[in-house]
């Protein structure tokens, strides 16, 4: 069952009106920094194609009598699923979301980020809603004495930002061919790289409805990814930077692991924060105030305005959320005598502790406090809170010096269009070869 409700939004046959007969056109490029030619996918100039305007609303559908997964003994006793699109993850009662979540993951695995709080909180301060290009179509399958079996977190997106695995290049190769990759099918949580279990499940559409290119499961569980590879989803290989626990007791153990070059920076690099006159903290729950939130919200947008360009979150959010999360949020702050000046966004898992978001005041400058902040007191907290992991988010070659080492992600992709799945299929085995490498490469430098 797990597997069929995702497939079953994008299974109908390829929409598209042809077959690709041309060929896409490639550039080597030549990476100084690797040890063999990649080729990756460049395409020419786009035409002038937009896609048609039509409603974002994948309607109601169902699923009858589809027994339980791998169990065929008596098919008299099969329950019969009925499966539904909800636009609003309002239209799902909180605990019967949060039972499913907590079903896939287990209590010592909880994952924050994908309870009905981190996402309402999303929905309800419009971050991800249609207005930002994230239609929520959320997948609800429910028995026939209406009890929520299982969920997916699952919108429809008119464009590829907010996600951390990139496709514009294959959204490029659409247009250029004539063709429409938007809207698509995203199935994630918003604005976050963290790997977990997408669809969640409690332990206990015809064609002409609505056109899409492709359905996307980003950061996926390593239970999900083989079953997905099974059903036909092309795989994709990234790299992030987690911390490992290895029962530490204290930061200074976890620094006699550490050759003395890296304990030695590391170790200048905490100093340089006192010297600044600048007092970090660690505040959970009902220690973080409303000022704070507001003040945190400034340092996202200097962020934010200074390097992504597009703030995705709004003010709402931050107080939202952590009215619904409480003691699971977790805000290291840096003060200036009586100022904050700095903050980083955390989130308590089961064993893990998820950083998310940094930020400081404009214009100012503090020499290694990101360090601080996003690093070094994670790895304080993830002690004290006796975690097994750090995952300090996406991208950071600079973390190993820090003491994160690289760990790879997935995502996977179903494409409808049999002529670009075999495209993109070639695309991905070439990138796949390149991260691996990176991954060695960095792992033991």
């Amino acid at each position: 069952m797990p597997i069929a409700m995702a497939v079953a939004v994008a299974a109908s046959p390829p929409f598209l009106g042809h077959t690709l007969r041309k060929t896409l056109c490639r550039r080597r490029i030549q990476n100084s920094d690797v040890g063999f030619s990649i080729k990756a996918i460049f395409w020419g100039p786009k035409k002038a194609v937009e896609p048609t305007k039509q409603e974002l609303s994948l309607g109601e559908f169902s699923l009858s009598e589809l027994g339980i997964e791998g169990d065929r003994t008596n098919l008299d006793k099969e329950r019969k699923l009925s499966v539904r699109v909800v636009s609003s993850i309002l239209d799902i009662l909180p605990h019967e979301w949060d039972a499913c979540s907590l079903d896939a993951t287990g209590p010592e695995k909880f994952n924050p980020f994908l309870t009905h709080g981190f996402l309402s909180s999303l929905e309800e301060t419009g971050c991800a809603v249609k207005e930002t290009g994230w239609v929520p179509q959320h997948i609800v399958a429910q028995d026939d004495s209406d009890n929520v079996l299982g969920v997916i977190p699952l919108y429809l997106k008119s464009h590829s930002y907010g996600e951390y695995v990139f496709d514009h290049s294959w959204a490029d190769a659409y247009y250029s061919y004539g063709s429409r990759y938007y809207p698509k099918l995203q199935c994630c949580v918003p604005f976050t790289p963290v790997t977990g279990p997408r669809i969640l499940v409690r332990n206990t559409s015809s064609r002409d409805q609505f056109q899409v290119s492709s359905l996307h499961i980003t950061f996926p569980s390593a239970d999900e990814l083989g079953k997905l590879k099974e059903k036909g989803f092309l795989q994709r290989n990234g790299m992030q930077y987690h911390w490992e626990n290895r029962n530490y007791k204290s930061f200074d153990e976890f620094l006699m692991d550490m050759k003395q070059s890296k304990r030695k920076t590391i170790r200048q690099e905490r100093k340089k924060i006192s010297a600044q006159n600048l007092t970090m903290k660690r505040l959970r729950g009902y220690e973080i105030k409303a000022k704070h939130w507001d003040t945190f919200y400034k340092f996202y947008r200097n962020t934010t305005d200074n390097k992504w360009g597009t703030a995705y979150l709004t003010r709402d959010f931050f107080h939202t959320m952590a009215s619904k999360l409480g003691d699971r949020v977790l805000l290291v702050t840096a003060e200036e005598g009586d100022e904050l000046v700095a903050g980083a966004l955390n989130l308590i898992g089961g064993d893990t502790l998820y950083g998310r978001l940094w930020g400081c005041l404009p214009r100012a400058y503090y020499p290694n406090l990101h360090f601080e902040a996003c690093y070094y007191q994670a790895i304080d907290a993830a002690i004290e809170l006796d975690l097994d992991k750090v995952e300090a988010g996406a991208q950071g070659e600079h973390k190993i010096q820090r003491g994160y080492m690289p760990v790879t992600t997935y995502s996977c992709h179903y494409i409808l269009d049999e002529g670009f799945r075999k495209s993109i299929s070639d695309f991905l085995a070439r990138e796949r070869a390149q991260v691996i490498y990176l991954f060695l490469d960095t792992a033991f430098s």
